[in-house]
């Protein structure tokens, strides 16, 4: 019973999270959700990108009242998600913000601050707190912005030719396109 109600709560939540995404973001496909190992619901979408398939996997924290600067301090790696390390796999070479991505799956970090930084790290398979500067492939800086109404839940999502973050009213984006 408890695990139904946590599936269902999780479909709600990535139904009304879907609908507050700009139309074009809506072109993910949602593999699947589960509830995750300590409470946070996981997603594992795919996008495409160009001829690229995007998948990202990741774990789906709430706010619940908490500040994103305390969650996220600036200054700070953050993990981007809860849990588990949140993994980006790519079947084709990308292009992200200044970084070129070669195919593969990489866990994805960022860095809080003005302006934020997306990195992408060659280490997989950690949890999500165990971070190692070292195993960064690199680093790429992302454009700030507001949305327009928060969302509770921190949402990862290809909206157009953006890699967006959402948490509350943050929006975070970079350039993402597939390479020629």
């Amino acid at each position: 019973m408890r695990r139904a109600l946590l599936n269902l709560t999780a479909m709600v939540v990535v139904v009304t999270a879907t609908l507050a995404l700009p139309a074009n973001a809506r072109a993910q496909k949602v593999v699947a959700t589960t509830p995750g190992q300590a409470g946070s619901p996981h997603e594992t979408v795919e996008y495409k990108v160009g001829d690229a398939t995007v998948t990202f996997v990741y774990g789906r924290p709430y706010l619940k009242g908490r500040s994103l600067e305390t969650l996220a301090p600036t200054g700070k790696v953050y993990r981007t998600g809860a849990d588990e390390a949140t993994t980006l796999k790519t079947d084709k070479p990308l292009q992200i913000g200044t970084l070129a991505v070669p195919a593969g799956t990489y866990t994805i970090y960022t860095l809080p601050g003005s302006p934020w930084q997306l990195i992408v790290n060659k280490q997989t398979g950690q949890w999500g707190t165990e971070y190692r500067e070292g195993q960064d492939l690199g680093r790429t800086p992302m454009t700030a912005g507001t949305l327009a109404s928060p969302s509770e839940q921190l949402t990862v999502a290809v909206a157009g030719s953006n890699l967006e973050i959402h948490w509350g009213t943050m929006k975070q984006s970079v350039a993402i396109s597939a390479k020629k």
